[in-house]
């Protein structure tokens, strides 16, 4: 457990590099390398705000089920709950804008072997107040198996540890993904079942383009353009003045997000 925090010190000094390391993936052999000692079998997927998802209008506004209510799932059937009492990202950062003090959710009997000088473990009701308090923070969920937090926790297995991070726009780990080799980048991938639509409100103001971490929003002609390496964060729908990006959402999209990740974790 003493690795774990020498680990925590070298990797806040070294967070500015992240850039850089992340480009490495990208050199053949290497790449192939830190793939499988720090991404392998990873599968994460982005939660939009509740606040933002606009319904398909073949649903019902009363029947939509929200985005939060992938992570609730999870904390209600889990056994074990474990906050962190820091967010490694914020704290190397030195956030000014969001609180470095709601870090991750990890869940699964793996997270029962984490230093308990990083966190404490919880009830679910303590669980289900932290991520409301993160929602209320302005943060974004990151739900999934992330390997890398197998590595700097020294826990494991990873098929037994089940990552929510709340990520900012400024300090996020995950900001060096169009850095990434393409291989790696698409195991963070958007919510199945998530659209993002620019409409006709669109004056090409280029805020969008300012706020997508993964330079996925480009203005052509005037008016926004999303791409396919869209994570459907919904930074671009929350921030835009006019409102004219909208967040879709599919009727199974939360039975999806469900599957998928219980493919990859067992928490019970």
């Amino acid at each position: 457990m003493s690795w774990s925090i020498w680990l925590v010190g070298i990797l806040k000094k070294g967070f500015s590099l992240r850039f850089f390391l992340a480009r490495l993936t990208r050199v053949p052999l290497l790449g192939r390398i830190i793939d499988n000692l720090v991404f392998k079998d990873d599968g994460i997927i982005y939660l939009p705000a509740d606040q933002i998802i606009t319904i398909d209008e073949s649903l019902v506004p009363e029947s939509l089920v929200l985005p939060s209510s992938v992570v609730e799932h999870f904390i209600q059937n889990a056994a074990y709950h474990w906050i962190m009492n820091f967010c490694i990202c914020r704290d190397a950062a030195t956030c000014k804008d969001y609180p470095i003090d709601l870090g991750c959710l990890f869940m699964g009997e793996a997270a029962m072997k984490i230093n308990p000088e990083l966190g404490r473990r919880v009830t679910k009701e303590e669980a289900l107040e932290h991520i409301k308090k993160c929602r209320e923070a302005g943060l974004i969920h990151l739900i999934g198996r992330n390997k890398l937090d197998t590595v700097w926790l020294n826990v494991g297995p990873g098929s037994k540890l089940l990552t929510v991070c709340n990520c900012c726009p400024c300090c996020c780990l995950w900001r060096m993904l169009p850095n990434l080799a393409p291989g790696i980048g698409r195991k963070v991938t958007k919510m199945p079942g998530v659209n993002m639509v620019v409409t006709d409100a669109c004056l090409g103001c280029r805020t969008c383009e300012s706020v997508c971490f993964v330079n996925a929003i480009a203005v052509k002609d005037g008016r926004a353009e999303i791409d396919e390496g869209c994570r459907g964060c919904g930074r671009c729908a929350t921030t835009c003045p006019r409102h004219a990006i909208r967040v879709v959402v599919e009727k199974d999209f939360a039975e999806r997000s469900i599957n998928f990740i219980s493919d990859l974790v067992d928490i019970t």
